[in-house]
């Protein structure tokens, strides 16, 4: 099984690689040659980004979609070299890290002074609309994890600078003030912030970054975030998307991405005060989004679509967890089996979505399903070792 999960790691590895960090996305509709015939109207934006996402065929040749570059994508390959390294003591993967971490920080977001990071293409969907490379909350805050992984292992102080450069955006942020807490905005612009998948990592990336630094502004920052968000975990342990009505949806990935980050600021603060909500968060993820045979489901209450990006952050999220909960790792193993078996192509990438009657869009995303498996895999063998 080791074996099996090495080699899935590398394949997908060697082909981003080959691929020069490059590859499509779920939202990058807005990139298409059809897009002046939306007029600038934000509903026939948003038509048009779902029409090339939710296709099982791969419309984006077609529509005049590249690939391009992803900063996230980066950002999850950064984490899974460090974990390459950690695993090999390889130096060509801490050659990696760095040169990754250059690219990142010279293709941060052009407009602010602090370090943050965006899509390469315009997005459009329910709340609302943001230009290409306009920096958001939950991508900057996990670039922000890349940073740290590698002061960790590599003790460059520039490394730690630029993770304190984005705790400085983040303080910047727009921010819904609440009683307890509050939610800091999804980007520069949001001052009803709801989603709390975006506010725990920020949380993260503070405490985090606190740790090392010791600045009291970013530990109570963390500290009023979770607070927010903690506070409207619902009784059964589940988190809604965001706390709007629009938003009321409860799916695998972003419950992964509320654990990782609650654990994070747990471990990282020394609060205690949250634990219990820790706990009841992941027994609620590990009883609602997965099948006996492993199979990553979407959301709590159906499985459909069996989406590439669940797979990977399960197998993070529940490797994460090894030390703390006894069925993690063998749950983490479950889907790691089972995602190389039924979604990884013979040329290394793993295809998008998996639909009814065995329809499959085999269409290969960059940081959709090649980065964050790549890290998530890398993790696991971690895990594993230990």
């Amino acid at each position: 099984m080791k074996e099996v999960i090495k080699q899935s790691a590398l394949r997908v590895e060697k082909w981003v690689e080959d691929n020069n960090y490059k590859g499509y996305e779920p939202f990058d509709g807005l990139s298409s040659v059809l897009r002046p015939l939306t007029f600038g109207n934000l509903l026939l934006n948003r038509l048009l980004v779902q029409l090339v996402r939710q296709s099982p065929l791969n419309l984006r040749p077609i529509l005049g979609v590249k690939p391009m570059d992803s900063t996230i994508g980066r950002g999850y390959m950064v984490r899974g070299y460090c974990n390459m390294y950690k695993l090999t003591g390889d130096r060509t993967n801490k050659d990696k890290v760095f040169s990754c971490l250059e690219w990142l920080m010279e293709n941060r977001a052009p407009a602010h002074k602090e370090h943050a990071w965006g899509k390469h293409f315009d997005y459009a969907g329910r709340s609302g609309y943001y230009g290409a490379l306009e920096p958001i909350l939950i991508w900057t805050a996990l670039i922000g994890h890349a940073f740290l992984d590698a002061y960790e292992l590599f003790n460059d102080s520039g490394h730690l600078a630029a993770a304190d450069s984005i705790c400085k955006w983040i303080l910047k942020l727009p921010r819904n003030q609440t009683k307890p807490g509050f939610c800091m905005g999804y980007h520069n612009h949001d001052y009803t912030a709801t989603i709390h998948n975006s506010n725990m990592a920020g949380a993260a990336i503070l405490a985090r970054t606190a740790k090392y630094n010791g600045d009291q502004k970013y530990s109570t920052a963390a500290k009023e975030a979770m607070a927010y968000s903690c506070s409207r975990q619902l009784p059964n342990g589940a988190w809604f998307y965001g706390e709007c009505p629009k938003n009321h949806w409860i799916d695998n990935f972003h419950t992964g991405y509320n654990l990782d980050g609650l654990k994070c600021y747990i471990s990282c603060s020394g609060d205690k005060e949250y634990e219990s909500a820790l706990k009841k968060g992941l027994c609620f993820y590990e009883d609602h989004f997965f099948e006996r045979n492993g199979r990553p489901k979407y959301y709590h209450d159906r499985a459909y679509p069996i989406d590439i990006q669940c797979a990977s952050q399960a197998i993070d999220t529940l490797a994460n967890f090894a030390q703390f909960d006894d069925l993690a790792l063998d749950l983490a193993l479950k889907v790691a089996i089972w995602t190389i078996d039924n979604m990884q192509d013979k040329e290394g990438y793993f295809y998008y979505r998996q639909y009814p009657l065995g329809i499959k869009a085999k269409t290969p995303m960059l940081h959709w399903g090649q980065a964050t498996m790549y890290k998530a895999l890398t993790f696991l063998l971690l895990k594993m070792r230990e």
